[in-house]
């Protein structure tokens, strides 16, 4: 059975699976670009269930018979995804379900932050642009030459309550606390790791793994030897993923009319979060 970890892009779900990455680990050589968690979905998922998965329809009508057959050995792994918990076709198909997965890690960031991220990574012009980017009903990537399928996000705050309705099992996790009370909040996540899909851990790799994965050395990483969860873009115009990190503070970067914006835009959300 899946467990996901479950974001927004520029959310914090890359730190969280590279923290998990070096948990899984067998030895304590950790690297960027060795991954021991998934990412759903990928076009290797629907081998046998579609030829034609790059046709939405087709990708929705299998996306939960992809994970059922991922399910087929019986053992408990985790996947990363940044789709909404979507539905298709008057609820005929969604993203997922309680028979396909054993719950989920959902990180959350302030879209204060969120915005100037979509700004650097996405190569918007402005922060207009990029604020346009999370109004709308976004679907991302795919396409026949790569791996991966289309991503179904929609817009920053269906995709927040999308899978805040998602009653089993369901752990939130904002990144503001992640870099604020890094102990507290990944062990929150082993925890929940523990109770739902009855791993082991023990407390010194933990912790090991929560110096690891700290920005500054992530972040070397990515100088050494590159990082392949980088987009294509990015890698061809030699800018990092790991780019402000901790550095990346609405208040020293957004002008007012933008964050008025976004604070009236995604004003319930951010209450309920105690954003604002």
């Amino acid at each position: 059975m899946i467990i996901w970890i479950a974001s927004y892009p520029k959310s914090g779900n890359t730190w969280v699976r590279l923290f998990l990455d070096y948990l899984f680990s067998p030895t304590n050589k950790f690297s960027i670009n060795k991954n021991y968690i998934g990412q759903f979905p990928l076009r290797e998922h629907f081998v046998g269930l579609t030829k034609n998965v790059d046709n939405q329809n087709e990708y929705a009508r299998n996306c939960k018979k992809a994970q059922l057959k991922l399910n087929s050995d019986s053992k408990i792994k985790i996947f990363k995804t940044h789709n909404a918990l979507w539905s298709w076709n008057n609820g005929q198909y969604s993203f997922t379900d309680e028979k396909c997965c054993l719950g989920v890690i959902h990180i959350v960031r302030d879209p204060r932050n969120i915005v100037t991220s979509i700004l650097n990574y996405f190569h918007k012009d402005n922060y207009d642009q990029a604020l346009e980017f999370m109004k709308e009903n976004k679907v991302l990537g795919g396409g026949k030459d790569e791996s991966g399928l289309p991503t179904i996000i929609g817009s920053w705050s269906n995709h927040y309550k999308s899978w805040k309705k998602f009653k089993k099992n369901n752990l939130l996790i904002r990144y503001e606390d992640l870099l604020e009370k890094p102990e507290n909040e990944f062990f929150k996540i082993t925890n929940f790791l523990k109770l739902v899909g009855k791993f082991k851990f023990k407390d010194d790799k933990i912790f090991e793994a929560i110096q690891n994965c700290k920005f500054n050395n992530l972040s070397k990483q990515e100088d050494l030897y590159g990082f392949d969860g980088n987009s294509y873009n990015n890698k061809k115009l030699n800018h990092k993923f790991f780019n402000l990190g901790p550095k990346n503070k609405w208040e020293n970067l957004l002008n007012p009319k933008i964050k008025s914006e976004i604070e009236l835009l995604f004003k319930e959300e951010m209450q309920e979060l105690n954003y604002l």
